[in-house]
């Protein structure tokens, strides 16, 4: 199984690596002004669909049911249940798509309330969704194909298809001459990426005859019966967490020019180790504990989610610290150039601190959902998620007066922590997860190597400045480097000598 998550892991990295690079070029060329943050909402809003409608809700639903069927079902059950789903998914997204575009300005006026006090930015906000908003189509057949593949282990097409979003982006963003501004040539590598990642998995789904076709639904079936109940309340509790992104917008469109390209870029570094780590062990672990479930071994299959739990901590721990020890050093390095200015990377950081506090129960609560859906549980990860969402859009509100916009992203960190309490207290309650002494060993062992890593980067950075010459170029890029690679060998060194000491590997199978 770790082998699977690092397999996805790595190309979800090569995806985050080339979307750290179109987020460079991009705050370049944009900046964190009123361009930006048009194109900011207008890159949300579908993605915001999307998470609601596709990734969230829909394989917390499909996955453990098309696992189930394909594990013990009669023969061509899986593919029917997915021909099913097909169609009806389409059918829905282009209902959506048709009744979505001519409402647009009301649409963003509902994202971006603030936007609305000037004309010039909403109707730049309104003509980029527009181009966008196809995205969400795509994306969610993409996510219905990557669903059956990952189903049947085949986990390369789905976890690298994000990397053409990023190429399709840079592209545009290439050519930006030949559209009005560089705002609509991004938007429209967005939406062009959205069939070039159908493509890709609908090739590779072909290639392994999984692909499903258009089927006439059944609403009497069984099988979709059961998928209905398990999706309702999964997608109120996809819902719950993207009301608490909607919030984050919503009322950064009241704060100063510029609060919400700062959430934006800020985000796009807590989702590099998030996306790389905690959605990988996710992807992976759920079909995992569903088949394992599926056949009875349950101690299996809480051995399964304990290494993913383990194994997530101990990757996430050093960004983390990292967030919370070197956000102005991290921010100014790695965007500070072109349009991006020192103001705009000082307001970054500071949002990039909270969510530094954030990751670390991000990261765990991927494998502990996976406690509750494997079983197709949804509707007790809907209690759990929609009391940390009450929790963080309360305090949002609260926060956002003496913190600015990174008071968002702090809120955020508290709704993930009682989120994660909650998921772990009724899965111990049930029975549905059992926490033994080597993932008990590995947080400590995290624990204390993370203590050594952040004096390290507080105490190192004075003299890796010291160290590192006066450059006319990337000076920064180079401090953060050493840094870097300083910290990851103390880190590593310190977590396996004291996994070593207590008798703990990070098992690779």
């Amino acid at each position: 199984m770790i082998r699977s998550i690092l397999s996805v892991g790595g190309w979800t990295l090569v995806s985050r690596v080339t979307g750290f690079a179109r987020d460079v070029v991009t705050a370049a060329v944009m900046g964190a002004g009123p361009v930006a943050d048009a194109f900011v909402v207008a890159f949300r809003l579908p993605n915001h669909f999307r998470a609601i409608f596709g990734e969230g809700a829909f394989n917390t639903a499909f996955v453990p049911a098309y696992a189930r069927l394909e594990e013990a079902g009669e023969a061509g059950a899986a593919q029917r249940f997915a021909d099913r789903v097909f169609t009806l998914m389409l059918l829905v997204q282009v209902g959506l798509l048709a009744l979505a575009l001519p409402a647009m300005p009301w649409v963003v006026r509902a994202l971006a309330p603030g936007f609305s006090e000037d004309a010039e930015r909403f109707s730049l906000a309104v003509d980029l969704t527009r181009i966008t908003f196809p995205y969400l189509l795509f994306m969610t057949l993409v996510t219905l194909f990557s669903g059956i593949l990952n189903a049947h282990r085949r986990f390369a097409a789905a976890a690298g298809a994000p990397v053409l979003l990023n190429l399709a982006m840079l592209v545009a963003l290439a050519l930006a001459f030949l559209f009005p501004n560089a705002a609509y040539a991004a938007a429209w590598g967005v939406s062009v990426s959205g069939v070039l990642q159908f493509a890709l998995v609908w090739w590779a789904a072909r290639r392994g005859a999984y692909a499903p076709r258009l089927m006439r639904p059944s609403f009497r079936d069984p099988d979709m019966v059961r998928f209905f109940k398990v999706l309702g309340p999964a997608v109120i509790g996809s819902a719950g967490f993207q009301i608490a992104s909607f919030a984050d917008t919503i009322i950064a469109s009241f704060l100063p020019v510029g609060a919400v390209s700062a959430l934006y870029y800020a985000d796009r570094l807590y989702q590099l180790p998030f996306g790389v780590i905690a959605i990988a062990a996710g992807t992976v672990l759920l079909p995992e504990m569903s088949r394992r479930l599926a056949a009875g071994d349950v101690e299996g299959a809480h051995a399964a989610q304990n290494r993913a739990a383990g194994f997530s901590l101990a990757l996430s721990a050093p960004f983390a610290v990292a967030f919370l020890t070197l956000p102005g050093s991290i921010m100014a390095a790695l965007f500070q150039r072109g349009a991006f200015t020192a103001e705009d990377a000082a307001r970054s950081a500071a949002v990039l601190a909270a969510y530094g506090l954030a990751l670390p129960a991000a990261v765990l609560v991927r494998s502990a959902l996976a406690s509750f859906y494997a079983r197709q549980d949804t509707k007790t990860p809907l209690y759990a998620s929609l009391t940390g969402i009450a929790v963080n859009v309360a305090l949002k509100l609260v926060l956002t007066g003496p913190y600015g916009v990174a008071g968002l992203a702090l809120a955020t960190a508290i709704g993930a922590w009682i989120n994660l309490g909650l998921l772990y207290a009724l899965a111990l309650k049930r029975g549905w997860t059992a926490p033994g002494r080597p993932l008990l060993v590995i947080v400590a062992v995290v624990a204390a190597a993370s203590l050594g890593l952040a004096g390290l980067a507080v105490y190192g950075l004075p003299l890796a400045e010291w160290f590192v010459p006066a450059l006319p170029h990337f000076r920064e890029i180079a401090v953060l480097a050493l840094i870097g690679a300083v910290g990851a060998l103390a880190y590593g060194g310190a977590l396996l000598a004291g996994l070593r000491l207590f008798g703990v590997r990070l098992r690779r199978r």
